[in-house]
């Protein structure tokens, strides 16, 4: 991942828009870079703007979440006080492809602050991704292959953090460290694993705890077999009662069934009585009526039929006297419609007539309404072509066909004047060839918008080969002054060099000289010399002074050497760079000049009627094109105008005469008939008159049937009086209608019969029921025992008594018994499920041992030892480029707990890193936070790294030897390195810069220089 460019507006102290562009000089020379200005200028702004465009975040905003509009308002961060909008885009590139990431913020019109927005572009197609805002930090993780955590450790790296995590103790470290690498996971895992260890082993001693309540409720095997034997005596017990309890009861049932069987033979006898009583009281009742209808029952179908023909006659009767009540109701509505014809069409009506005057009247009305209709139809089709004619025209129709006329006639003059007022304002277009003249003015069109393009490209071309030479003519002096200036400065060098010896070999002798002199001045007065037992001692007297400047000289030589060394390699650098970068700039020349060439050649071959050297005013030129198919368009659609005009004037003339024919047929219909509906009103007239005729013809038809059957029925009379007159003789009736009276109703008779069948069954069943049961009684009282009913049944009460007593006992032991049972089956259960468990947990028990605890500790610090070793080993290797002097390792045992430096240069000795100085901590931390790079980007390529702050605390040697190593790692990797600092060594050192200044209103600017 390489962030190419950084583009924002309105970032904190950083008012307005701002462009740091990673793809062009200066960093394309030089990729070691530095952010300087003074405190609070904006300086980590600029990383502020990265992380929120990818991630919207911030690490300076508390709590470590995405920034809504309310924590901007809260914390009066990201917007630049005074200003409504504020946007941060980094165009990064990835190993999908190369994309833009944005994040933007506004106020509304009310200047209330909106949500904020973010966005991510695929430059590649300069397609924006389908994403909600919420989504694009997920992204740009996915694409970037870093979590924002991981991004702000590995591309963004704080120093603060890693000086505080070399020193602190152990407990701290690893918060530090869980924070800084995020292995906040293993705790987490380790307390997943004592929690579900417990909850398994909750369930084992839960279980256990029942077996040890199970176990105080089993039965002791003593008073279990008491039990045993205690209930066989009862079950013997339990049967011998059983059996004298059957037969008390059956004795007791015996003597029931004797006393109930007494009781139903005094009922049925009681019942036998009755019927007998029912039996008299009938043939009191129904005796001489029933007997009368059996003398008459043979003839009783001839008595029915006799009777029926009576009643028939009176009917008959009654019938035709409806019948002429109708017929002079018939006559009077039929002269009523004759009279009601007689209204409608004012001529005399008949009932012969009736039916043709109803015809012809109703033919000539309706002949009328058509013609009337089809001066409707041909109105609507009028109405239809004029509403078609005029739909070009921006014209409102009136109900006045008149007043439509007139209209037309003034828009056809106002037409006709537009169409030559065209036609002379460009009498250089072809008019009566609309379509072509239009297809040659689009041509001319695109060939002008194509030209424009050529053109601007040809333009941007000359602007580049412009900029080209300008950064070309800035590069040449410099790479021209530098290979004297190397010369002059390795020349330098040499002398220096020379005279650094010269006074390393002066302060040699000086210490040869100062051993001697020592030996001199040691020598003992009047005592022998350990050499040559020598009593005088001439030489340690008037001894040679010693120079103490010569240390100074030779620490002064060092560090212009170092000065001109370091002077040196910037030098080189920068002629490499230089010479680098030139030739890419006259290799870009010569392509560009190539390109222009044939861009300018395609362009005249191209576009003949455009010259190169003219100022070309393309605007002015596709205005006059558009203008022209304006004009065409125009003319066009006046003409179409006018032809719809003279479309729709003869239709109005048409409509004219229409409307005045159909009202003159409205007033003829209206004079001759005021209905609504004659078609309707005459069939319903005819219909009615239809219906007269035919009741009176149904009338007639029925009157006369009605005769016939009187006369019908008169000699079936007539037929069964003459057959039934024996009757009258045989059974002693004075009349017909005396026999006929004696005739019961069929229904009457059945009823009567069937009450006396019942009334005997009745008698017969009892008669029946008393024989049996009396038969039954004399067999039970063979069986039936001389103790008397009462002393049975206290006999069995207390039989019973001593049974339930007995078998409650006998239930308690057999209760007791199965209870035992159970308890010992349960706890059988219970034993082989907690085995089974302490199987399942095994694996649990194991990792709670290995990693479980209730914090999360043990597993936590272990995994951390692992990171932490990984960590100080990539450490160690970092650290070897910036000094050779430390390693950084874990204390040991009888150590304290903070982590210790091993000193190379003092035979390995082991420190602790609380006693280093301020620069020897930078140097450490920045190896460790290099080595959290490494660490966090092991799975991602990061070719971007911005360090923020810590080389204030090092001293110009260990500075340059800092610088030295980043400018190595930027080489090596080709990565963009980043440097905030207020160092102005450092400033000095590093050429390419992002400078910030601020200015007296709270606002701050920012230049790229290099």
């Amino acid at each position: 991942m390489k962030i190419l460019k950084i583009e924002f507006n309105n970032i904190n102290s950083l008012r307005g828009q701002h462009v740091i562009d990673f793809t062009s000089s200066p960093f394309t020379v030089s990729s070691l870079f530095a952010i300087t200005g003074p405190t609070g200028s904006g300086k980590s702004s600029i990383l502020d703007v990265i992380s929120l465009a990818l991630f919207n975040q911030v690490p300076r905003i508390p709590g470590g979440r995405t920034i809504s509009k309310n924590d901007i308002l809260k914390f009066g961060a990201i917007l630049t006080r005074n200003q409504k909008e504020a946007m941060a885009r980094v165009t990064y590139q990835c190993n999908s492809g190369m994309y833009s990431s944005e994040w933007n913020i506004a106020t509304n019109r009310n200047h209330k602050l909106r949500d904020h927005e973010m966005e991510i572009t695929d430059l590649s197609s300069g397609k924006l991704l389908a994403l909600k805002k919420s989504d694009v930090p997920a992204k740009n993780e996915e694409l970037i292959g870093l979590s924002y955590d991981q991004f702000i450790k590995a591309v963004l790296l704080a120093q603060g953090e890693f000086a505080q995590f070399l020193k602190v103790n152990k407990k701290e470290r690893g918060a530090l460290l869980e924070k800084i690498t995020g292995t906040g996971i293993y705790r987490k895992l380790g307390i997943k694993a004592y929690e579900k260890y417990t909850e398994l082993n909750k369930a084992i001693e839960k279980q256990q705890q029942e077996i040890e309540i199970i176990g105080s409720k089993l039965l002791s095997e003593e008073r279990r077999k008491q039990l045993i034997s205690e209930t066989q005596k009862q079950d013997l017990e339990i049967n011998v009662f059983t059996k004298t309890l059957d037969s008390l009861t059956k004795n007791i049932e015996l003597k029931n069934v004797i006393s109930n069987q007494h009781k139903e033979i005094e009922l049925l006898s009681n019942k036998k009585a009755t019927a007998d009583a029912n039996l008299t009281g009938f043939n009191e009742e129904f005796g001489e009526p029933l007997k009368q209808h059996e003398k008459v029952q043979l003839f009783a179908d001839d008595l029915r039929n006799w009777s029926s023909n009576f009643q028939h006659a009176l009917e008959l009767e009654l019938e035709s006297s409806n019948i002429n009540k109708d017929l002079e109701k018939n006559i009077a509505l039929r002269n009523g419609l004759e009279l009601e014809l007689e209204k409608l069409i004012s001529e005399p009506v008949s009932q012969a007539n009736f039916e043709d005057l109803l015809e012809k009247f109703k033919t000539k009305i309706l002949g009328f309404q058509e013609e009337k209709k089809e001066k409707e139809r041909d109105w609507v089709l009028l109405k239809q072509s004029f509403d078609a004619a005029i739909k070009p025209l921006d014209f409102s129709p009136s109900k006045d066909s008149e007043e439509n006329r007139l209209k037309l006639i003034a828009l056809k003059i106002s037409s006709e004047n537009s169409i030559q007022n065209m036609q002379e304002s460009m009498p250089g277009l072809d008019f009566t060839s609309i379509e072509s003249e239009r297809n040659q003015v689009k041509s001319k069109m695109e060939q002008t918008r194509l030209a424009e393009k050529q053109y601007d490209k040809i333009l941007l071309l000359k602007l580049d080969l412009q900029k080209n030479e300008s950064e070309r003519k800035l590069i040449e002096p410099e790479l021209a002054k530098l290979p004297n200036q190397i010369r002059e400065l390795e020349q330098l060098l040499q002398i220096e060099n020379v005279s650094f010896k010269n006074l390393n070999l002066q302060k040699e002798n000086q210490l040869l000289q100062a051993s001697l002199s020592e030996l001199r001045s040691q020598l003992p007065e009047n005592g022998p010399c350990p050499l040559c037992g020598s009593l005088e001692h001439p030489f340690a007297q008037h001894l040679p002074e010693k120079r103490n400047d010569l240390d100074a000289k030779i620490i002064e030589q060092k560090n212009k050497i170092e000065t001109n060394s370091n002077k040196l390699a910037t030098l080189k650098a920068n002629h490499n760079n230089y010479k680098s970068r030139l030739d890419s700039l006259i290799k870009q020349e010569n392509d560009l000049f190539v390109e222009l060439k044939d861009l300018e050649d395609d362009f005249k071959h191209q576009f003949k009627d455009f010259k190169l050297t003219d100022a070309l005013q393309w605007d002015e030129k596709l205005k006059r094109l558009e203008e022209k198919l304006d004009l065409l368009s125009a003319f066009e659609k006046e003409k179409i105008s006018l032809a719809a005009i003279n479309e729709a004037l003869p239709i109005v003339e048409k409509i004219k005469v229409v409307i005045a024919e159909g009202q003159a047929l409205a007033t003829k219909i209206s004079e001759l008939y005021s209905g609504k509906d004659i078609h309707n009103e005459s069939k319903e007239l005819q219909n009615r008159f239809s219906r007269l005729q035919q009741e009176q013809l149904y009338l007639k038809e029925r009157k006369t049937k009605l005769v016939d059957k009187v006369e019908i029925n008169k000699a079936s009379t007539a037929t069964l009086e003459h057959s039934l007159s024996p009757l009258l003789s045989h059974g002693g009736f004075k009349s017909l209608k005396d026999a006929r009276e004696a005739l019961l109703p069929e229904s009457k008779f059945l009823d009567i019969r069937n009450k006396l069948e019942t009334i005997k069954a009745e008698i017969d069943r009892s008669l029946t029921s008393i024989k049996l049961l009396k038969n039954q009684l004399s067999e039970n009282l063979k069986k039936d025992t001389e103790k008397p009913l009462e002393e049975l049944e206290q006999n069995l009460k207390f039989k019973q008594e001593k049974l339930h007593e007995v078998n409650a006992i006998y239930q308690e032991h057999k209760r007791q018994l199965k209870n035992h049972q159970e308890n010992l089956e349960e706890q059988q259960q219970l034993k082989a499920s907690i085995e089974e468990r302490e199987k399942q947990t095994l694996r649990w028990r194991l990792l709670n041992t290995i990693i479980g605890d209730r914090t999360g500790n043990k597993f936590n610090e272990f995994a951390q030892d692992l990171t932490l070793s990984q960590l100080l080993q990539l450490a160690n290797l970092r650290l070897r480029d910036l000094s050779d002097r430390y390693l950084i390792d874990k204390p040991i045992e009888e150590e304290d707990d903070g982590l210790v430096a091993i000193d190379e240069h003092m035979g390995g000795q082991r420190r602790s890193v609380k006693t280093l100085s301020g620069g020897e901590t930078f140097i450490l931390s920045l190896a460790m936070a290099l080595a959290l790079s490494d660490l966090a980007s092991k799975n991602v390529e990061i070719n971007s790294l911005f360090i923020d702050e810590g080389f204030g605390t090092l001293d110009p040697e260990t500075l340059d030897q800092t610088l030295d190593t980043l400018e190595k790692l930027q080489a090596e990797s080709s990565k963009t390195i980043g440097i905030i600092s207020h160092v102005d060594s450092l400033k000095e050192r590093i050429a390419t810069q992002i400078k910030l200044t601020r200015n007296g209103q709270g606002y701050s600017s920012l230049e790229v220089v290099g």
